[in-house]
């Protein structure tokens, strides 16, 4: 969305710089599909600068592949997940981030890498090992544009300590053709400048781009949006809940969301057909299905081959647990025939909204009579 006159760009209300303009340009105008990673410090505008990128790829590409690291603030899941979305349509409003389904998402459990950073940084080699095997065509000469899938990296804000550790981890795995790094007026808060993750002894080039964060005030400081980063993940996972519900339910407070999921019957789930996987801490087996009990958790897909990472295809509400019976009743959008292929459930710490908590009766157990069984 590069401008044709003057010096910005307006999305709705984001005001695009001529600047980010010009980064953006700069990629698509790439001689073969790019690989870019965005980073920055905290608020400095990664996402807002990833979609308008998108958005101008889009204008060369039919699809643009979109490697999400930031499990804290995700683009198009609940948060907890990394995940390698292909978008194939133009976002006309840049403020307003929407759910999609991903090729393929890892549940992560945290919104931050520091419980774990090594498997952090496994399921984002797989993610994007999965687009180099089977969206990257940029070594295949001759292909029209409309066949390749360039791929935008967007990342956290996390760039201090260990987090500029696991930043240089992925910078050296994934060696992007591009990398656009945002500055802020702080300058103590920003990365080094140039190729600061490679070696001497690299042969890794990539084309560097430095951009200013686009909020400035008078004097050419920059403005940083401090944006609830709480409230925003209760709206991502009250928004991917909302979908158990047909879009014309006229469900339109929090009161009414939180009612409607105490009212929806829950999906009936033996504990003989799923494991039960506690990510980042340990829990005592005697507890195990007692700390299930009103949390979420992610519906992931395991196989037998124990180098391959379970997938995940959604989350669910643990409603109840009928310890008697052995059964779990889980609440989720997820269609039936997903869940079918649903063996294990995660648990890390992604917490119910304390707002659905707070509505009388919301996750009191179920009669029998009101499930779905999964078989």
């Amino acid at each position: 969305m590069g401008s044709s006159g003057g010096a910005e760009t307006s999305m709705m209300n984001i005001i695009i710089p001529e600047e980010w303009s010009e980064a953006a340009r700069t990629v698509a105008n790439a001689a073969s599909p790019p690989v870019t990673f965005v980073c920055g410090p905290k608020n400095s505008g990664k996402t807002i600068f990833s979609r308008h990128l998108v958005n101008v790829l889009l204008q060369s590409y039919e699809r643009v592949a979109y490697l999400d690291t930031d499990v804290g603030q995700t683009e198009f899941t609940p948060p907890g997940f990394l995940s390698l979305t292909v978008i194939d349509q133009i976002t006309p409003d840049l403020t307003i981030p929407c759910l999609k389904t991903p090729e393929r998402c890892y549940f992560f459990g945290d919104i931050s890498p520091k419980s774990d950073p090594t498997m952090y940084l496994k399921y984002i080699s797989a993610l994007y090992d999965y687009y180099e095997k089977e969206f990257n065509m940029s070594d295949l000469s001759g292909l029209p544009k409309d066949t390749a899938v360039p791929l935008v990296v967007n990342t956290s804000g996390w760039v201090k300590g260990i987090g500029f550790v696991i930043l240089v981890d992925m910078l050296k795995y994934i060696s992007p053709t591009h990398m656009v790094q945002i500055r802020i007026s702080a300058d103590h808060k920003n990365l080094p400048t140039g190729g600061f993750w490679l070696d001497e002894r690299d042969d890794a080039s990539a084309t560097l781009i430095e951009i200013s964060s686009a909020r400035q005030d008078s004097l050419k400081r920059s403005v940083l949006v401090q944006k609830d980063a709480r409230l925003l993940r209760d709206l991502r996972i009250m928004a991917y809940f909302r979908q158990c519900f047909p879009s014309e339910t006229n469900i339109t407070t929090i009161k009414e969301l939180a009612r409607s999921l105490a009212a929806h019957p829950p999906y009936e789930v033996p504990l003989s057909s799923v494991k039960i996987q506690h990510l980042h801490s340990q829990v005592p087996s005697s507890e195990v299905f007692y700390s299930l009990n009103a949390t979420i958790v992610g519906l992931a897909v395991s196989s037998e081959d124990n180098d391959r990472l379970p997938s995940c295809v959604g989350l669910g509400i643990v409603r109840s647990i009928d310890t008697q019976k052995k059964i779990i009743y889980v609440i989720t959008p997820a269609p039936h025939n997903t869940l079918e292929k649903v063996n294990l459930l995660l648990q890390g710490f992604i917490q119910i909204p304390n707002c659905l908590l707070q509505v009388q009766g919301c996750f009191s157990p179920y009669m029998a009579s009101n499930v779905l069984p999964v078989n």
